[in-house]
């Protein structure tokens, strides 16, 4: 046991003692804060877990006696210290008669060879949320979709505690895998057993007994066992239900960790069955589920080998015999019974292996089906004659790069090839997206089509539209693609009167291209023949979008772009079905952003750096991570810093506050003043994160850096170095610890955004990059994002399904079509 965590056992069974009176320590147990976080932190303990005991010591004085019970034997289960879990254990709720069509008991399972002892094997400790299992609906038992209560040993009670663990049918409890896994399966004497390990033994029982202590709040219930070598203690507290199971002379394996009590060897809570019994807690590699209050892990054990046992054998195996033997996986059925109830480690090593390519396959399988479905419509080509965009590119401001060229031919392919474009663009801040998406569109509205560009708010649509003017409709061009009037900007503040010219013109013809938000594929907007579309810095961009943008043209060309770079293991999957291209190289003369980690003593030396900057003429953003202070908050907020800095440190100075609370045209209207130099220093949320383009803006400073993650603060960087004088990122966690920050250490070391995406990727999953894509898989609950090897094999088999049979209409595919639309539900999939 840590040190921080053996303090925090000690502390609490005091309480425990002193009957959750808060004495255990003068003046609360809300002072053992400030010294318990630095220990804990020293242990190595996560964050999160740190943070969320001291939020529950925080709040402990306002509880109630059981609320403090229950408090402390959450910080148990929330840190593993089975001492501390077992304050208050309930009794585990006897077992209901079997109801007439429940199942029946499972049959007695086969041993296999035994295995080396491998303490705590660790599992997913992946949150379960609500997610479908990668089940055939159609062809599946229907009792799989059965109540929780139709298993025998589930009644009401029961059913709404597992309901909060969001198990509602048996199919749920199948697809609830352990988060970890105890290796039980050697066998111990009693006279070779040491402190700490955790064994199983077999002894039988010699005396059982009972004490009260000297406050009379606790119950300690001891029995001594024996086996030929010795004898030790088992030791229960307030559990007076072991005065009836136990009886002297009975024979046992007993299973748990070997603690110390008054200079000898004992076992606090231990499981124990009698040796004629199944083996389902002992004696074997023993799963370790997450819980919730009032579940015990010996009631939910057996309940859930009474559902493997029986419904395991009976889930269809969708996966074809060539794909099982030339992959070498276990099948479906053996591998949901040995993910819970492992008979070897190795056994359980194939079973996770299998559910892992199951989850990764079914992925492949629907973004290539998309991808099949997508470029076997019928687009349009357009041709692009050689010296036709040679001019085009001579004539830009600006010499491209050389990965902006390689980019360009990709676009002017797709064009071309007679199948809808279905590319995403990726590049870092500043890398010149724009200006080939402008290309890509001058290709097919100087053919005569239409085009439209959205971006995900009005503010950034105003500036792609100064931009895209500037660059296909500039009047002082001679060879300019577009006349001024034949480019026009809808967005929300557009007046009525010209809202109706701008419809009116989409709908004839006269209008080319519209820069606008998503409602311009929304009714009332209809156009004459839209024939390509570029969505910016969106990934809500997904089925139902694509499926209203088919409605507004004649399968139109779809480009998306993105300033989060995708590592390459999302781009092999969740956005396996787009063709992707990547600007990985700047424009000449763009500087580097200065990054720097700053401790929160030394602010004022980035004050007078702002003040410096502003004085040479430019701007600085504040970023924090909230809007206003909540009660008992230390972290520093948006709201009341604008006007700490706007009256103390700033006076003489304009500073604005932006945050996602205001209205939407407040919004607006700040980042506007903030552009047009009304505002010298801008104070803001994340809600800043996003395209805000402001060139002027030489100073990013970022409060409480250490409480974003790495994707978010490249973007926060993003804001300032867009123009030619040199910029500042200044990173300031919320304390002088927190400067070791992992993530601030690598902002600091680079900024290759492809570089701190996979940094981040392999350190908080793919949430940050996913938006609403993730929204229409099940999500992964043991396969690895990052595993290139196991994505490339999934990959292998999804393509030489789907070119033998794109349809997956075979017979020998129907399973695995049953499967593939129950991984991605129907409902408001994004599978693009």
């Amino acid at each position: 046991m840590q040190r921080s965590t053996e303090k925090l056992y000690k502390i609490f069974t005091l309480e425990a003692e002193f009957g959750y009176t808060n004495r255990a320590v003068v003046g609360g147990l809300e002072k053992l804060i400030n010294s318990w976080k630095g220990e804990a932190l020293a242990d190595g303990l996560p964050d999160e877990k740190i943070f969320q005991v001291i939020e529950i010591l925080q709040g402990y004085p306002d509880l109630d006696i059981p609320s403090r019970k229950k408090a402390l034997i959450n910080v148990g289960y929330l840190l593993d210290i089975p001492g501390i879990k077992h304050l208050g254990e309930v009794e585990p709720a006897p077992e209901p008669q079997a109801k007439p069509e429940t199942i029946s008991k499972p049959r007695q399972e086969q041993k296999t060879e035994p295995v080396k002892k491998v303490t705590k094997t660790r599992g997913s400790t992946r949150k379960r949320t609500t997610l479908p299992a990668p089940l055939p609906e159609t062809s599946a038992p229907q009792g799989l979709k059965s109540p929780t209560t139709s298993v025998r040993g589930i009644g009401q009670k029961q059913a709404q505690l597992l309901q909060k663990l969001s198990l509602h049918t048996i199919e749920d409890m199948i697809y609830y895998f352990p988060r970890r896994y105890d290796d039980y399966s050697e066998l111990k004497l009693i006279k070779d057993l040491t402190y700490g390990e955790e064994v199983t033994i077999l002894a039988y029982v010699k005396s059982v007994s009972a004490f009260t202590t000297r406050n009379k709040n606790r119950k300690i219930i001891q029995a001594v066992v024996s086996d030929s070598t010795g004898s030790i203690q088992l030791m229960w507290f307030n559990q007076e239900y072991q005065l009836r199971s136990l009886r002297k002379n009975m024979f046992l394996s007993i299973s748990g960790k070997i603690e110390q009590y008054m200079g000898r060897l004992v076992m606090y809570h231990p499981d124990y069955e009698q040796v004629d019994q199944e083996q389902l807690h002992t004696k074997r590699i023993v799963p370790v589920y997450a819980l919730t209050a009032s579940l015990s892990h010996r009631w939910l054990r057996r309940v859930m080998h009474q559902v493997v046992s029986y419904w395991a054998p009976k889930i269809p195996e969708f996966m074809t015999e060539y794909i099982l033997e030339d992959a070498d996986l276990m099948d479906l059925p053996s591998a949901l019974k040995e993910i819970h109830f492992p008979e070897s480690i190795n056994a359980l090593k194939k079973a996770r292996g299998r559910l892992a390519f199951d989850e990764i396959f079914l992925l492949q399988l629907g973004v290539l089906k998309q991808k099949h479905e997508w470029t076997h419509q019928e687009g349009r080509v357009f041709q692009a004659e050689d010296q036709w965009l040679i001019d085009q590119v001579i004539s830009l401001p600006y010499e491209l790069t050389h990965a902006q060229q390689k980019v360009l031919a990709d676009i002017r392919q797709d064009l071309v090839s007679g199948s809808p474009m279905n590319r995403l663009l990726q590049g870092d801040v500043g890398s010149g997206k724009t200006v080939i998406a402008a290309l890509g569109v001058s290709m097919v509205v100087n053919q005569g089509a239409q085009a439209a560009f959205m971006a995900p708010t009005s503010i950034l649509a105003e500036q792609h539209y100064r931009s895209l003017k500037q660059l296909l409709a500039n009047p002082d061009k001679e060879n300019a693609v577009l006349k001024q009037n034949e480019i026009r900007l809808l967005i929300g503040d557009t007046p009525q009167s010209e809202r109706t010219d701008i419809l009116q013109g989409l709908a004839d013809g006269t209008i080319k291209l519209v820069i606008g938000t998503h409602a311009l594929i929304e009714d009332p907007v209809t156009f004459n023949d839209l024939q390509i579309a570029v969505v910016d810095e969106q990934h809500r961009f997904g089925v139902a979008q694509r499926a209203a943008l088919r409605e507004k043209g004649n399968n139109p060309h779809l480009l998306v772009m993105t300033a989060t770079p995708i590592p390459r293991s999302l781009a092999l999957t969740i956005y396996g079905d787009l063709d992707v291209s990547v600007i990985d190289e700047m424009p000449p003369g763009r500087q580097p952003v200065d990054t720097h980690i700053v401790y929160p003593t030394e602010r004022e030396r980035i004050y007078t750096l702002i003040r410096s900057q502003v004085q040479d003429g430019h701007q600085a953003f504040i970023i924090y991570p909230l809007v206003e202070q909540g009660e008992n908050e230390e972290t520093k907020a948006a709201v009341e810093e604008q006007s700490r800095l706007q009256k103390e440190i700033f006076p003489d100075l304009k500073v604005g506050v932006l945050h996602g609370r205001m209205a939407p045209d407040d919004k607006e209207t700040v980042m506007r003043k903030f552009r047009d130099k009304e505002y010298d220093i801008l104070v803001s949320t994340s809600v800043v994160e996003v395209g805000l383009d402001i060139p002027n803006a030489t100073v990013m400073v970022v409060e409480g850096a250490n409480r974003f993650g790495l994707a978010q603060l490249h973007q926060f960087r993003g804001r300032v170095g867009r123009g030619s004088e040199k910029s500042y990122c200044i990173l300031i966690p919320e304390t002088n610890d927190a400067a070791e920050n992992e993530r601030l250490l690598a902002m600091e070391r680079t900024n290759d955004g492809f570089e701190l995406a996979e940094y981040d990727l392999k350190q908080r999953g793919p949430g940050e990059f996913l938006g609403t894509r993730q929204s229409g898989y099940a999500g992964l609950r043991l396969a690895n994002i990052t595993d290139i090897r196991l994505i490339e094999k999934a990959q292998h088999y999804a393509q030489q399904v789907l070119q033998n049979d794109p349809a997956l209409s075979a017979p020998e595919h129907q399973l695995m079509l049953d499967a593939l639309e129950h991984f991605w539900p129907a409902a408001e999939g994004d599978v693009s």
